[in-house]
């Protein structure tokens, strides 16, 4: 499956967003001196916890989303860089078309 050149970078920046905003997320929740997140002992409470689950989980599906659209931005200038040389454009199933090129 081959993604749009939009859809990549939209998926690649998906990814910046997520990094950035859970990141902030956890250093505020760190930091909370409201008593949500951490109890008169100073010890982590269940809001801290259910918080900092949802803010890795959502860390580590923004990191898969953005891989996703990395690639898929990587495939498109591979592919701009292929045609501005002029070389053949390989589909899946021309593997012979590619081993008569080398052989010949």
């Amino acid at each position: 499956m081959k993604l749009s050149r939009p859809v990549s970078w939209f998926l690649l920046a998906f990814g910046v967003w997520s990094w950035f905003i859970w990141i902030t997320f956890v250093k505020n929740l760190w930091q909370d001196g409201s008593g949500l997140a951490f109890d008169d002992a100073g010890d982590p409470t269940g809001y801290f916890w259910v918080h900092l689950l949802l803010a890795i989980t959502s860390f580590l599906l923004g990191t898969g989303v953005g891989a996703v659209g990395f690639r898929g931005v990587r495939a498109w200038r591979h592919e701009s860089l292929r045609e501005s040389r002029h070389e053949p454009r390989n589909e899946p199933g021309d593997e012979h078309v590619v081993q008569r090129q080398r052989q010949g």
